[in-house]
């Protein structure tokens, strides 16, 4: 963690304590502390005004250390969205067995995809001096990943890419690709997209590579066409709601399981059969996708390969290495929901 001095001296809790007129004690309990002593410590404002200083000074929890990259723990961060996610647990177990392996301890904790959360739980971390972090919930256009570089916190994404920063992910734009061409070659002309949230990476990527690719093929697909929603099973339905007021398409491509899931529930709310009257492609084929009543082609991603990437990247920006992101090959996995040719209304 970078270190600011002035005049010669590291930025101490008494310096930030001065500077904002709150008792050093009050301060510590707000860095150091859990959610619930720091509520009981200062009020929201208050916590928000000290962290935001603390990030500012280059404050280090720890007086002693000389920063993450001179010191280690042989502990690694974790932060993701929701470990409940059957994709980011999966991803986890990778980063874990990589992780013993090189030595390292890991621990995880959840973001909710909250860019405030996110900051509140890395400061946690960092005060646990980890030797760095796995961040599994990348925003575009964050502030963040400068401000750490800057701090010289050693950190690799997963899952989601940003632009100039070390990552490993899905290659999501390859994935959106191959459905656009297997909802092509079974006669599809008439497609919708479940595109999740504008702010990821997965979703942004996969939804280019199929508009891309479609497009390419000589295929037609509006904006009205794409519908940015949810990851979850509930923003699928919605998305698919949304996607049918304007008509009924004759495939859709959800850029996840969940949300896919979601969309083969809104299809049959509306009397239609997934797979007969619309096909249904998601991403991520996790182990669900197999196992549904109308089993879902799903894009597979390597996400247990993804985890150990992410390991094995860290390893070498500790190392001091330059290291470019990795995308590792997506493959498709066609089942019941797409594999049959597209109803004549398509042609």
């Amino acid at each position: 963690m970078e270190e600011r001095r002035a005049a010669g001296r590291t930025v101490t809790l008494k310096d930030l304590a001065s500077e904002l007129g709150i008792h050093p004690s009050t301060i510590s309990r707000i860095l150091h502390s859990d959610s619930d002593v720091a509520r009981g410590a200062a009020s929201a404002a208050t916590a928000e005004r000290v962290r935001d200083l603390a990030r500012k000074r280059g404050y280090s929890p720890d007086p002693q250390a000389t920063g993450l990259r001179t010191r280690r723990t042989r502990l690694l961060g974790v932060i993701v969205p929701r470990l409940s996610d059957l994709v980011l647990a999966t991803m986890y177990e990778g980063i874990e067995e990589s992780a013993a392996e090189l030595g390292y301890s890991t621990f995880v904790m959840n973001s909710l995809d909250d860019p405030a959360q996110q900051r509140r739980k890395i400061d946690i971390m960092l005060a646990r001096r980890v030797d760095g972090l796995i961040i599994g919930d990348a925003h575009s256009g964050t502030s963040l990943l400068p401000e750490l570089t800057a701090r010289k916190v050693p950190f690799v994404l997963m899952n989601r890419r940003v632009p100039g920063y070390p990552s490993a992910t899905c290659d999501d734009v390859l994935g959106g690709q191959l459905v656009a061409q297997h909802l092509w070659d079974r006669g599809h002309r008439k497609v919708s997209v479940i595109a999740g949230e504008p702010y990821a990476s997965t979703a942004v990527d996969r939804t280019a590579g199929f508009v891309e690719r479609w497009r390419s093929l000589g295929g037609d697909i509006s904006d009205d066409a794409v519908v940015w929603s949810r990851f979850d099973t509930a923003g699928g339905r919605e998305a698919a709601e949304t996607i049918l007021m304007n008509g009924t398409p004759t495939a859709i491509f959800a850029v996840n399981d969940f949300a896919a899931i979601g969309a083969m529930g809104a299809l049959r709310s509306h009397g239609l059969t997934v797979g007969l009257d619309v096909a249904v492609v998601g991403f991520n084929d996790t182990s669900l996708a197999a196992e549904l009543p109308i089993p879902l082609s799903s894009v597979r991603s390597p996400m247990h390969d993804i985890g150990r990437t992410a390991v094995h990247l860290f390893q070498r920006v500790l190392d001091g290495d330059r290291v470019e992101p990795v995308a590792l090959k997506p493959t498709l996995s066609v089942r019941e929901s797409s594999a049959m040719v597209a109803p004549l209304l398509a042609l």
